[in-house]
């Protein structure tokens, strides 16, 4: 027992040595300079930067939830501090600190950490790029060679003129700094595993040596770290500095935990237990705030260095923390030759990359730009904590509209009308709904389709008495629910009252259809190929009228999926990719079975966003696994498609990430492939079969049926045709 003991310590402390000490040298390159700049661009002592660093390293290394984030001060919080520093003072602001941590531990110790992922991504994004945009105003006026002004607005205002009188030794040290930074990222792998920052400070620091140039340094105190160092409390105005308390509490958890989350999806080892990890973000605040460190937070930069090089354990954040300490302790004197300049550079490049293209184009996306665009002016205009709470409110304002919308669309469809409804449908949506009904010739032949979460009897009655009026007029409507049947129910007399009421039931690809839907014609969703004429008779529930063949790693399809009556046979494998023939044989069986023996009329694949298939072909990753890359290699044609084919987007949205858009081509290349098989073929060619692509955007979530005319992935259940009435 012992001697297995010695073993497994053997082998962790090789792991140690081989993964954990070189990676921690590379984080602990990158966490110096930053560190420096970030105390300066707050108005604090250089110190202070230095002893967060150290703090964070080992204290969150040791306590902290999350085995390979690495802790320190970051910019997220510059504004917030370097307010606190002018209203409070230094030594009241690590007060400030302290109590921070407190929170954070009662925080965690109370269980909500999970709580504080609630808040919409809009709101964090908008807050970094706010705080972004906040740095680079200021940091320009100190690169320039003069000094920064109160007020994000003011910063700009003032920036013409401090353009004309640059200070030029100033001005060409920073930047040549901010070329160095920019030109690393173009170099290749090799020369990159050196930290850029570090090789942007260290030769502007040499040159300004060499040069003798006149420009301002790094000013230390005679001793780095002051042990004798004790936090104070303000004499007055408590209101404003339990706020502030509360605001960088809160603001560091979230980060911290937003952090967490984002360094799991780039490891495969142990997940982070966030509630651990704001008591370890707490404890290491109230040890910095007491000797006199900026607060601490988990920052990805250096987490995402830390896992790209290697580092396996906890070891490497606390190995970085170590080596932070020995630099201050061995070289202080180094630190007063870096010119103020090239920090400012330094902190110009993180503020613009603190405002994120991709993060812009995915808020963009899910519709949460207004959220994004009040919070970055609220942090301009107003400050950081005005800027959050007015993107909070902004995001409860959406949300609410969200769950009181209502998409009301009629279209002509050759001799017979399509209404399609979805969302909640209350009162208020009673006018435009009216309006659209009105729409409709007296005698047409109508199909309703109600994708509802929520039919209120106000809404009920208008839709009941329309279709009484309709038909009387010889007309007809034919209605079709998918989900739960709240017409159908209040039609029978047993409406559902509440929401909560109503049946959490499979798909509509999956749930058979209700007696009075029996009854009437199959509907027909645009850019699904209907079934042929004088079917409808021929369906029973509980048939495979169709093959589905999906990705393993898709939960659920959402309720509003297209499909025909009947269940289909479902099949699933990584990527819902079709194999070579006699690679594997259950799809092969699945096909057989579906059209030769079944007599199925409809194939669909159906991909999905964030599939961790294609997401594994962009990043590389099928190489690290045989078994994966054996199964992903049946996805080749579709990386070729993506790389030679044509174009391919979604209802035009061309800000899809890469492995989004791979996903699009993998479900035509996949379309094509079963084409060669023999069965498939042969039903093809005497019409008997049709073949669909489906995507399903797991964030809204939306269906998208490919059509063939516009080279398109178009939304399911959304009208194309130009002679169209929407509400």
């Amino acid at each position: 027992m012992i001697e297995s003991t010695s073993a497994t310590a053997a082998d962790r402390c090789a792991s140690v040595l081989r993964h954990d000490l070189p990676a921690s040298l590379v984080v602990f390159l990158v966490a110096v300079p930053l560190s420096i700049g970030i105390a300066l661009a707050s108005g604090a002592p250089v110190a202070a930067g230095l002893v967060a660093a150290i703090v964070g390293g080992v204290v969150v290394g040791l306590l902290g939830g999350s085995p390979l984030q690495v802790s320190g001060p970051a910019a997220g919080l510059i504004v917030i501090v370097g307010e606190a520093i002018t209203r409070f003072g230094w030594a009241a602001t690590c007060a400030i600190t302290v109590l921070a941590g407190v929170a954070q531990v009662l925080f965690g110790l109370s269980r909500i950490a999970r709580a504080a992922l609630a808040i919409s991504p809009a709101v964090v994004h908008g807050m970094l790029a706010g705080i972004g945009i906040t740095i680079v105003l200021a940091q320009l006026h100190v690169l320039l060679g003069g000094d920064t002004q109160v007020s994000p607005v003011d910063n700009l205002l003032e920036l013409p003129g401090q353009v004309i009188d640059a200070h030029g030794p100033a001005t060409a040290i920073g930047v040549l700094t901010l070329a160095i930074l920019v030109a690393w990222n173009w170099l290749p792998s090799v020369v990159r595993r050196v930290p850029g920052p570090l090789i942007a400070v260290l030769v502007a620091t040499v040159v300004t040596i060499v040069a003798t140039l006149p420009i301002d340094r790094v000013r230390l105190p005679d001793t780095v770290l002051d042990v004798t160092f004790a936090p104070v409390l303000p004499s007055g105005g408590w209101g404003a500095f339990a706020l502030t308390v509360l605001t960088i509490a809160l603001v560091a958890s979230v980060e911290s935990l937003l952090s967490a989350v984002a360094v799991d999806k780039l490891h495969t080892g142990p997940r982070a237990n966030l509630d651990r990890e704001l008591i370890g973000q707490g404890a290491a605040n109230i040890v910095s705030g007491s000797l006199g460190g900026l607060p601490v937070t988990g920052v990805i930069v250096r987490s995402s260095t830390n896992v790209a090089f290697g580092a396996r354990t906890r070891a490497s954040a606390i190995l970085h923390g170590l080596w932070v300490l020995v630099f201050v302790a061995l070289f202080a004197g180094v630190l007063a030759h870096i010119p103020l300049a090239a920090l400012a550079s330094l902190l110009v490049y993180v503020g613009v990359r603190l405002v994120h293209v991709g993060h812009l184009r995915q808020v963009r996306r899910h519709g949460d730009l207004p959220v994004y665009l009040v919070t970055v002016l609220g942090v301009l205009g107003v400050d950081l904590l005005g800027g959050v709470l007015l993107g909070i409110a902004m995001a409860g304002v959406l949300t609410l509209r969200r769950l009181l919308w209502t998409g009301i669309h009629a279209a002509q469809d050759g001799e017979q009308w399509r209404i399609v409804i979805e969302g909640a449908l209350a009162a208020l949506s009673i006018p435009r709904l009216s309006a659209v009904l009105a729409a409709v010739p007296p005698g047409a032949h109508v199909r309703l389709e109600l994708v509802v979460d929520y039919l209120d009897h106000a809404a009920f009655d208008t839709l009941s008495d329309w279709q009484r009026a309709h038909e009387r007029t010889g007309g007809t409507v034919v209605v079709d629910e998918f989900g739960h049947p709240w017409f159908g129910q209040g039609k029978a007399g047993t409406p559902t009252v509440h929401r909560a009421d109503a049946r959490r039931g499979p798909t509509h690809w999956f749930a058979p259809w209700s007696e009075w839907q029996r009854r009437t014609e199959i509907p027909r969703i645009e850019g699904v190929p209907a079934p042929r004429s004088g079917d409808a008779d021929a369906v029973r529930v509980g048939e495979p009228t169709s093959l589905l063949l999906t990705c393993v790693d898709i939960a659920a399809l959402p309720a509003s999926t297209p499909g025909g009556p009947g269940r289909p046979l479902a099949v699933s494998n990584l990527g819902n990719l079709v194999p070579d023939p006699g690679a594997d044989g259950s799809l092969a069986a699945a096909l057989e079975l579906a059209v030769r023996r079944l007599g199925a009329r409809e194939i669909v694949v159906c991909g999905h966003a964030s599939c961790t298939a294609t997401t594994a072909l962009v990043r590389g990753e099928q190489n690290r696994s045989a078994a994966l890359g054996g199964w992903l290699r049946h996805a080749s044609v579709s990386l070729d498609r993506a790389r030679t084919g044509p174009p391919v987007d979604l209802e035009g949205d061309v800000s899809l990430p890469e492995w989004d858009r791979l996903a699009l081509h993998n479900v035509l290349a996949q379309l094509e492939r079963l084409r060669e098989h023999p069965a498939v073929a042969t039903a093809l060619a005497r019409g008997e079969l049709t073949l669909t692509g489906m995507y399903v955007d797991t964030a809204t979530p939306r269906v998208y049926v490919y059509d063939q005319e516009s080279a398109r992935f178009r939304r399911a259940g959304h009208p194309a045709h130009p002679n169209r009435v929407s509400g």
